[in-house]
């Protein structure tokens, strides 16, 4: 007659089984949940081996397989893909168990004919391995919905001897069970409201990205940075050279920050977003207002108010000037000469016999063309950086689950500087938490690296590195997110 021995919990086992049960509900990892349920079902029942199978298109998919005595571990770091999935059907012990939700305990597989045990029997027949007792258990939630089953084998006792699983274990390894199984429903719940809020967040970058031909990779490329930084300080923290780490939830909230980080531009007016250059589409009126002019000039001649050669001087000149005010209006920085020379033509009109006045420049043309360096005024530029204003308002309407409670704070202070000196709230130091000061460094470097916009040339990644070292060095950006970031961007070109 088989031997059972019989279990007496005592109050230590009864805390071990409490203390499961805390870190089961701690465990936001998928995998190590389930390896969680595997490896503890075999410490209570102090088995040899155990199969944990997940319940998929119904069949029953290998997930994990662990034999103490032959020192087998599978499926933490590869999946199982050589065994086929159990079929639900009910000659199979698994399928039985997780068909009619049952508890099953067989003291000796080649003693029952309840179930075709074949497959055991010729695995043992090739490894020479014993199986002999089994407890199967179902895993389902609080909605009695099927999780997977879990599959102990060969109970021992304290000499060592494989006896069959007690009774008293069935309750406990299906209490092990239901409490794991609803932190996996859990965590699928929480899976799918990062899948819904991503999905969200993809159909604002993707609308943002159609609204606008110019930065549509910038998001996209913000947050791929973003991801190889943290990935290279997750490797610079293994090598035990630096403190930060960036566990799978803080990334997970990193890259949605990444992603989410210029919303707030889908208000910025086109005219605006889509400046490529100084003057941009009103270069077209100044080019139709030196055409009029050259025409005045050209009455005057007629009418005798200037001479040939008066008309011929004028002439040259609007060809020059209207030659000047293109090149200033796409050059990529305009120094004090050229400013002078604008200031100048602000200054130059025609003035009809009747008296009608008709500038050379307008005040507009005046402002536009004054623009030491990019392509916006100090009035347009305002209205941009007010995006990172609108990006706040827009995400506190979003009623973001815990997981991702952080975004809306750094995404609102990714354009402000360590000393104070960036925008909107002109935060400083401490106040700029660590991901915010990455996100920084890496929008800053994507402005400067980036091929997609008309108004500048894209800047090697040397000489932008060198930009944002110098801004380390006056106090705005983290000087080592600037040096990991360079590091990381080294191994990715030698990788390519």
């Amino acid at each position: 007659m088989q031997r059972r021995m019989t279990v007496h919990l005592q109050s230590e086992d009864f805390e071990k089984i409490i203390n499961i049960g805390i870190s089961l509900s701690t465990e936001k990892d998928r995998n190590r949940l389930l390896m969680a349920i595997l490896d503890n079902g075999m410490e209570i029942t102090n088995c040899d081996a155990s199969t944990l199978y997940l319940y998929e298109d119904d069949k029953l998919v290998f997930k994990f397989m662990k034999t103490l005595s032959k020192g087998i571990d599978r499926g933490r770091e590869e999946p199982i893909d050589d065994l086929p999935p159990v079929p639900m059907k009910e000659e199979n012990v698994c399928s039985y168990a997780a068909i009619h939700r049952e508890v099953v305990n067989i003291p000796d597989v080649y003693a029952s004919s309840r179930f075709d045990f074949s497959g055991p029997r010729q695995y043992d027949s090739l490894t020479g391995y014993r199986t002999k007792s089994q407890l199967v258990v179902p895993l389902e939630n609080n909605e009695n919905e099927l999780i997977g089953v879990l599959q102990l084998i060969n109970a021992a006792d304290e000499a060592g001897n494989v006896i069959a699983f007690d009774e008293q274990y069935e309750l406990i390894i299906r209490s092990l069970g239901a409490m794991a199984a609803i932190e996996l429903t859990n965590l699928s719940y929480v899976d799918a409201l990062k899948t819904q809020i991503y999905s969200f967040v993809e159909a604002l970058t993707t609308a943002l990205e159609e609204r606008t031909p110019y930065n549509a990779l910038h998001t996209r490329n913000v947050e791929r940075y973003a991801s190889l930084l943290a990935d290279y300080i997750n490797e610079l923290h293994r090598q035990g050279k630096c403190e930060e780490h960036f566990e799978s939830a803080r990334k997970e909230q990193l890259m949605l920050a990444a992603l989410i980080h210029d919303i707030g531009k889908m208000v910025i007016p086109l005219n605006i977003m889509n400046k490529a250059t100084r003057l941009d589409q009103e270069i077209s009126r100044v080019d139709d207002r030196f055409k009029l002019l050259h025409a005045l000039y050209e009455v005057d001649l007629l009418r005798g108010r200037i001479t040939q050669e008066e008309y011929d001087r004028k002439a040259s000149e609007l060809q020059e000037d209207l030659a000047f005010i293109h090149e200033t209006d796409t050059a990529g920085y305009v120094d004090d000469e050229a400013y002078a020379h604008i200031q100048q033509l602000a200054g130059k009109q025609h003035v009809s016999a009747d008296g009608t006045v008709l500038p050379y420049l307008t005040e507009r043309d005046v402002s536009c063309l004054g623009i030491r360096s990019g392509t916006l005024t100090m009035e347009e530029r305002k209205e941009m950086e007010n995006h990172v204003v609108m990006t706040s308002k827009i995400l506190d309407k979003v009623k973001f689950y815990p997981g991702f409670s952080m975004v809306p704070k750094w995404v609102g202070a990714h354009h402000e500087y360590l000393d104070g000196s960036g925008y909107p709230n002109h935060l400083a130091g401490e106040e700029l938490d660590f991901e915010t000061r990455l996100l920084t460094v890496v929008d800053i470097y994507d402005a400067l690296a980036a091929t997609d916009r008309p108004y500048k040339q894209p800047i090697p990644r040397p000489q932008a590195i060198e930009i944002l070292k110098d801004m380390a060095e006056k106090g705005k950006v983290d000087l080592r997110l600037v040096e990991w970031l360079n590091e990381a961007l080294v191994i990715e070109e030698g990788m390519h």
